[in-house]
Order: C-alpha cells, then structure tokens, then sequence
C-alpha cells in the first residue's frame, strides 16, 4: 500500500477513535470533530518525535530487566505521547489529568486495533 494512503487511514482511524474515546466517561474530551482530527495529526506527530527519544532513555531499564517490562515502557511512552497532544491542542482536555490519560492511551489502542481489524488492515 502507498505510504501517503497508509499515513491516511492511520489519520482518520486515530480521528474516528479519539471522537468514541471522547463520548467515554474516562475524562477525554475533544470538542469538535475538526479537534479530533488536528489532535489524530499532533499525536502522530509527538509519537514520531518523542518516542524514539523515549525508547533510548528506557533502552538502559530494558535491558536490566531482560526486555520484560518492555510492554509498560512501550505503554509508559504512549501515555506521555497522549498527554503532550492533548497539552498542545486547545480543544483536547483530559479532565483527570494523568488517569484520564492513562486511560484514553488504553482505548485508544483498544479502538485502533478494532477497527483495523474491521477493515482488515
């Protein structure tokens, strides 16, 4: 599949789950779906910049423990990425703070995977 295609569905999958995550009561709020998809943009672009950095500074714990606690460091990273969206577009709030970021992370990850299964992508 072309790249920008790819870049596309992956933006409109991202927007669609941010606008359900949204109507969740875990404390996400987007308030318009023109928010979802500049927040889908910004956290692909945060995601792209910061967890590389990230996953070095969390190569070192990785590596004392065997990769095993890789899976939280990787959900540690998503969290953070989730967090910096929301802090740098106005209209995307996390009402608990950190909890609601935690939680909005994890549905996100949930209603991703949903729906690329969906589409059997």
């Amino acid at each position: 599949m072309n790249v920008i295609v790819t870049l596309l569905i992956v933006w409109i999958v991202t927007s669609i789950s941010l606008l359900l995550i949204s109507k969740l009561p875990i404390g996400v709020e987007i308030d318009t779906p023109k928010k979802a998809f500049i927040s889908a943009a910004v956290l692909g672009i945060v995601t792209a910049i910061v967890r590389p950095i990230l996953r070095l500074i969390f190569a070192v714990p990785n590596f004392l423990t065997f990769d095993l606690l890789s899976g939280i460091f990787t959900f540690m990273i998503a969290v953070v990425c989730f967090s910096v969206a929301a802090w740098l577009v106005e209209g995307f709030r996390l009402r608990f703070g950190i909890w609601s970021a935690v939680l909005g992370a994890f549905a996100l990850t949930i209603i991703n995977s949903l729906i690329y299964k969906i589409l059997g992508v």
